[in-house]
């Protein structure tokens, strides 16, 4: 089966034309094996995609994380399968509009330099309704703000978004040692009030234009980078006014932008094709 590998800022993801696919049923399983790091490929998910209309340059698109699970959307996810898309020369305009599960969003290819492209993306209207995250204590929330969820005994302030697929942002002074982020992510990932399990994201304001953010992603675990990610950690740090309406995100691997313009969020960033392959496991 034919695929390529591109990642944006460390979030790698494994693309694969959906005609190629005989039996979507069984896509899950396909994922698993092609995002094993040590029996497949290697990757933090799969993507599916399809050109559904050239002329009018619309892209079904389909992401599925490393555990096989289907996710709604990813930011970086549609930045890579832009890149391919133009890399591979599927397409010529300068703008996308990817059907997604969790509906449209529009891409604009802002430079391109070999195998690296820089491109900007809409990533809709954030949801702050508590069943619209879905978050569900018993009580109807407009707003999760510094909600005080208790793990294992302690209280986290946290703030609760989506964007299409849900997020958990939570405030550090200085972030925790790496092996006890991972165990909190983990354990608010399945936490029972978030019942389609959440994204989550350690944010570290710098200043009013600027914040910095670990990822903790829903059946994936820790990632370099997350497009998604870094919209829902500006969302939650203007909800809390920390900082201005455009700021830079600091991730592992380098920054994205993103920007909070009245309704729309719309996140900028590179991704880079690795290369492509043919992979024969059954």
């Amino acid at each position: 089966m034919k695929f390529t590998k591109v990642h944006s800022l460390g979030n790698d993801f494994l693309i694969i034309d959906s005609s190629r696919v005989k039996q979507l049923s069984e896509i899950g399983d396909l994922a698993q094996r092609l995002c094993d790091r040590h029996t497949g490929v290697g990757a933090d998910g799969l993507l599916l995609i399809s050109i559904q209309n050239k002329a009018k340059v619309t892209i079904n698109f389909r992401i599925f994380n490393a555990d096989g699970t289907e996710a709604e959307v990813s930011g970086n996810g549609l930045r890579c399968a832009a890149a391919y898309l133009y890399y591979q020369k599927k397409i010529g305009s300068p703008c996308i509009v990817f059907f997604t599960t969790a509906g449209e969003r529009k891409c604009e290819l802002i430079s391109q330099e070999k195998n690296l492209f820089l491109l900007k993306i809409e990533m809709g209207v954030p949801r702050l309704k508590s069943q619209e995250i879905p978050f569900d204590d018993g009580t109807s929330h407009e707003k999760i703000i510094d909600y005080p969820l208790s793990i294992n005994q302690k209280i986290y302030p946290i703030t609760a978004v989506s964007l299409g697929n849900p997020h958990c942002a939570i405030f550090v002074d200085r972030f925790p040692s790496r092996i006890e982020w991972h165990q909190i992510g983990l354990e608010i990932e399945s936490h029972p009030f978030f019942t389609n399990r959440t994204n989550i994201e350690f944010i570290r304001v710098l200043n009013k234009e600027e914040i910095e953010v670990l990822f903790w992603e829903r059946g994936v675990g820790e990632t370099l980078s997350s497009g998604s990610g870094s919209c829902a950690a500006v969302v939650a740090s203007i909800l809390k006014n920390l900082t201005d309406r455009k700021v830079k995100v600091r991730t592992s691997m380098g920054n994205l932008t993103v920007e909070w313009e009245k309704e729309e969020v719309y996140q900028s960033g590179p991704s880079e094709i690795v290369f492509d392959g043919d992979f024969l496991s059954q």
